[in-house]
């Protein structure tokens, strides 16, 4: 006869033959109770819906009534808590006030982190400021970002704080002073209706426009910056000497790889390794987060807890545990300002300086409430974190995999076996365990990859078995050592083992890509879609039981849910391109052109973008329009209005007409042709049709994002 945690029988003693109805509530008491010490762990769930709520609203609240809601509801679940009430009142109770607290956090993370957003400034202007420091290239060119001193056209208190600049030739290094003749921006738009925001990750990362230079970058005379941007700029300045020197070793390309592990610079990656690591699954590697966090922190905790207990005069004398923590946190946060601090790599270190202070307060350092604690401080600081994927990805594959690490039997001992069966037992043993860990991960990350990146890597795991060991054990603390011991010119032989281990890697990553089939295209889900499937992640990490079974069809809705009906037609923002659906295909008007937007809409779509046809089109230096092609757009992209005549072969053309200049009169015969003009494209950026019955059905980007403080739409031509 079962007995619950306080004793109390869950079936009956008189019930020698219990009915289904009493076994049932007998096992539904068995599995409340097992959840009393992890109700807690629900608390930053609600936190986070808190902020999703507020990102997910299409018009900006005031702060007031949130901050007083979250006051209320916070005041009356301690309230209930002090007089004893029991936990079906506290919980909910614990659960609104933590969502009403995300809300008002996340609000109030907005109005601190308001800075000047750039107009979409009609002529190219000059800018003047200091380069804090050289980012990703872009598809156009070199990057850096850049401290505005002066923006002609722009009062001291409307210019940016931070500009992302696309510069021609080789770019500047952090700390030069230049002068910059650009088409400056507002950071760019969603590419089509719903989908990922690049201008509310710039906003929340105080970038406020882009550059795109027109010519060469020249020396400025500025004033002396103020402290911390002198800080910044030494700091990454020492960061892209430190990369310069690992390419230098290790020659461009296995360089290049190496030196955006450390560093985070991404300047020398050929955009074929690029693709092929992406294609097998591996592109996660080479963006620092949680995995290198983990490996660099518990290398060196390891490596000085070994180092203790050789030493037995100390190890009689301190904790080498504690101290190998300490050790553990100085690498975590070393490496931090070392990687530039990203987003991601900031997050990581919390989570591994959560588990290093753990083990300082004798606490377990993997557990789920270690997890929770890290979650709550991340979305406490940056509650933006809730809608970006890496965000999703790392704490769904963490959750995921210290919930299996909770389930996971304990292995025997091992003891008086001889030590050949022992080795290949030990074998065996790992490889269960790093298979079944990589399909855990991948299975809790798989809802996010779909849904934000619309790939499957269908041999990613094989990819990422191959490459485990040799980047956890080899690469990155070979890459560890080598980068501590190269500003004292001893670096190279370590930064040689790390360069083999990179070679195995893209090896690795290239063989993977070229298999048949190894990446399939999925269409998103609609948007409500993936905030079911994360709480069906969590349900089935967090509770404790067979129920937790109940979260699965949940987790898997958005590889379930039916699709939309997929848009007739996409137009990019200000019309300077646009895609058809054919098929399982989107055909590309102006291929090359702004083709990262139409990939984006393509994937989102399910779709495999390729070029239009080059027979049956007319393609002039303004326009395209289809002449025998069976296509539903012509494309206007000039910026003066096309002339009468013009705007007549453009509507004779096809059903939809896209001017990106503003058409002051229309010909008689475009009366039954939907026009879309630089004033539609002003107010509501990338458009979707869909051809009906009575019409086209548009949706525009605006309308999903709604007006919010990072809303502003700018000119493509000028995107950074």
């Amino acid at each position: 006869m079962g007995r619950g945690s306080d004793g109390a029988a869950l079936i009956p003693p008189d019930a020698a033959n219990p009915s289904p109805g009493d076994r049932i509530r007998a096992g539904l008491r068995t599995e409340v109770v097992a959840q009393t010490l992890r109700w807690r762990l629900w608390a930053p769930v609600a936190f986070g819906g808190g902020a999703a709520i507020y990102f997910a609203l299409k018009t900006e609240p005031p702060l007031w009534p949130l901050v007083l809601a979250a006051g209320l509801a916070t005041a009356v679940w301690l309230g209930a808590k002090g007089r004893g009430a029991g936990r079906a009142v506290t919980l909910p109770l614990m659960l609104v006030a933590c969502l009403a607290l995300g809300l008002a956090v996340a609000k109030a993370r907005t109005e601190r982190v308001t800075a000047p957003i750039a107009p979409a400034m009609a002529e190219p202007t000059t800018v003047e400021g200091w380069v804090m420091d050289v980012d990703s290239p872009g598809d156009r060119g070199h990057r850096v970002v850049i401290a505005p001193v002066r923006v002609r056209g722009l009062e001291p208190e409307a210019t940016p704080i931070r500009l992302r600049a696309t510069v021609r030739g080789e770019p500047p290094r952090p700390g030069d002073a230049i002068r910059l003749f650009a088409i400056v921006n507002p950071p760019p738009p969603p590419a089509s209706p719903g989908a990922y925001d690049f201008g509310r990750n710039a906003f929340f990362l105080g970038m406020g426009g882009t550059a795109f230079g027109l010519g060469p970058t020249r020396e400025a005379v500025l004033p002396e910056p103020p402290w911390p941007i002198r800080l910044a700029m030494r700091v990454n300045s020492v960061r892209f000497a430190l990369a310069e020197r690992i390419v230098a070793r290790l020659g461009e390309r296995t360089g290049g790889i190496a030196a955006a592990m450390v560093t985070g610079h991404e300047t020398w990656i050929a955009r074929a390794d690029l693709d092929a690591m992406r294609d097998s699954g591996l592109a996660h590697i080479l963006s620092i987060s949680g995995l290198h966090m983990a490996i660099v922190g518990g290398f060196v905790f390891f490596a000085v807890r070994l180092g203790v207990a050789a030493w037995p005069w100390l190890a009689l004398r301190v904790s080498g545990k504690k101290v190998a923590a300490v050790a553990g946190l100085i690498a975590v946060w070393s490496y931090l300002v070392l990687s530039g601090a990203p987003a991601p790599a900031q997050r990581a270190a919390i989570t591994a300086s959560v588990a290093f202070v753990a083990m300082l307060l004798d606490r377990p350092a993997v557990t789920m409430h270690a997890l929770a604690v890290a979650a709550m401080i991340v979305l406490a600081l940056q509650p933006e974190a809730i809608v970006t994927p890496g965000f999703q990805m790392s704490f769904a594959a963490t959750a995921a995999l210290v919930a299996l690490a909770e389930a996971w039997p304990p292995r025997a001992s091992g003891m008086g076996v001889p030590w050949p069966i022992a080795a290949v037992q030990g074998a065996g043993h790992w490889l269960t365990i790093a298979v079944t860990a990589s399909l855990v991960a991948g299975a809790a990350t798989g809802p996010f990859a779909i849904q934000h990146f619309n790939r499957a890597a269908v041999y990613g795991l094989v990819a990422n078995l191959a490459t485990s060991p040799i980047a956890d054990f080899v690469m990155m603390p070979a890459l560890a050592l080598g980068a501590v011991l190269e500003p004292l010119g001893l670096g190279g032989p370590f930064l040689w083992v790390a360069g083999k281990g990179v070679e195995a890697m893209l090896a690795i990553g290239h063989w993977t890509a070229s298999l048949p089939g190894a990446v399939r295209t999925v269409a998103s889900a609609p948007d409500y879609v993936l905030p079911i499937a994360f709480v069906g992640v969590l349900f089935l990490c967090l509770w404790k039981g067979r129920l937790r079974w109940l979260g699965l069809p949940f987790a898997c809705a958005v590889l379930l849910w039916p699709r939309a009906e997929t848009p007739t037609l996409w137009i990019g923002d200000a019309g300077t391109n646009a895609a058809w659906s054919e098929g399982d295909q989107a055909v590309v008007v102006r291929p090359g052109v702004r083709e990262f937007a139409a990939d984006l809409w393509s994937r989102r779509r399910g779709l495999e973008l390729t070029p239009r046809p080059e027979d049956g089109w007319v393609c002039r230096r303004t326009s395209c329009v289809p002449e025998t092609a069976t296509a539903p757009v012509a494309l206007w992209w000039g910026r003066t209005e096309p002339s009468a005549a013009q705007m007549a072969d453009l509507c004779l053309s096809a059903e939809v007409v896209s001017v990106r200049a503003v058409v002051t009169g229309l010909p008689e015969a475009c009366a039954s042709r939907l026009v879309l003009d630089g004033v539609d494209y002003a107010r509501g950026g990338a458009v979707e049709l869909w051809r009906g019955d009575d019409g086209w059905r548009a949706v525009w980007a605006a309308d999903v994002r709604g007006d919010r403080p990072w809303s502003r739409i700018g000119d493509p031509d000028g995107e950074g």
